[in-house]
């Protein structure tokens, strides 16, 4: 397994090149992931995500979503107490533009979009289960991503209005005790999500809240959650016939 940096050809004219973060399986790859992470940008947490992905005989592929504003990377160790505002400042031109240049690439290396998935952690479960309404794709997976009653950027509508239009089977993993998304919300997505022409599944775990995979922040890690979640995101994840 390798992990390494990596620049991204523009998904189209106009377009800026997209710094990633790509973890490769020493074999020929499953198929492609394309990694979103949470608001903390590409930390070592991520970074761990896309090694265990590519342990398991997929090529990982995570892009620098705030590269526009000459952020690559970002170091945890505090938190980054800016992350909020720096997500924020994310549109839906720019998501979609990063998101396409990884699609890309992964074609390129011929893992085409039904053998490639796309996974996300709070912010990036957002933008999976927004990626899935606008490709068809072999698998979605969403860790605990919010903006469903109200939409978090310009250009990407809340997810309850986004859950009916997927086009990608989707996978969504809730924490109930979650203080930035309610059950109702919860509630009403799985609802929504099941309306879609393709399969859809919510789990929610009633002792686990945000965050609850995130292992570098043992205030929200949940250990019997999150590899419950795990173990369900790479069943979800596609496979070679």
């Amino acid at each position: 397994m390798t992990t390494r940096t990596i620049t991204l050809a523009p998904a189209r004219p106009g377009a800026p090149a997209v710094p990633a973060t790509e973890a490769s399986p020493s074999g020929a790859p499953l198929g492609g992931v394309i990694v979103i992470p949470d608001a903390r940008g590409i930390t070592p947490y991520l970074r761990s995500v896309l090694e265990r992905l590519a342990d398991g005989g997929w090529r990982a592929v995570a892009p620098h979503l705030y590269h526009r504003d000459g952020i690559a990377e970002v170091d945890p160790t505090d938190n980054w107490a800016g992350s909020l505002d720096q997500m924020y400042r994310l549109s839906g031109e720019g998501i979609a533009d990063d998101v396409d240049a990884s699609l890309a690439y992964l074609g390129a290396q011929g893992l085409l979009p039904g053998r490639t998935a796309v996974l996300g952690f709070c912010a990036g479960g957002t933008i999976a289960l927004y990626t899935a309404t606008r490709h068809v794709l072999g698998g979605a997976v969403s860790f605990y991503g919010g903006g469903v009653f109200q939409a978090t950027w310009d250009g990407v509508r809340r997810l309850l209005e986004l859950a009916p239009k997927l086009t990608t089977p989707w996978l969504g993993l809730y924490g109930e005790q979650d203080p930035l998304i309610s059950l109702d919300e919860i509630t009403a997505l799985r609802s929504a999500a099941a309306t879609a022409a393709v399969p859809t599944e919510l789990i929610s775990y009633p002792d686990a809240g945000h965050a609850f995979h995130s292992d570098d922040r043992p205030a929200v890690y949940r250990e019997e959650a999150a590899t419950d979640a795990w173990n369900r995101a790479l069943a979800h994840l596609p496979r070679p016939k």
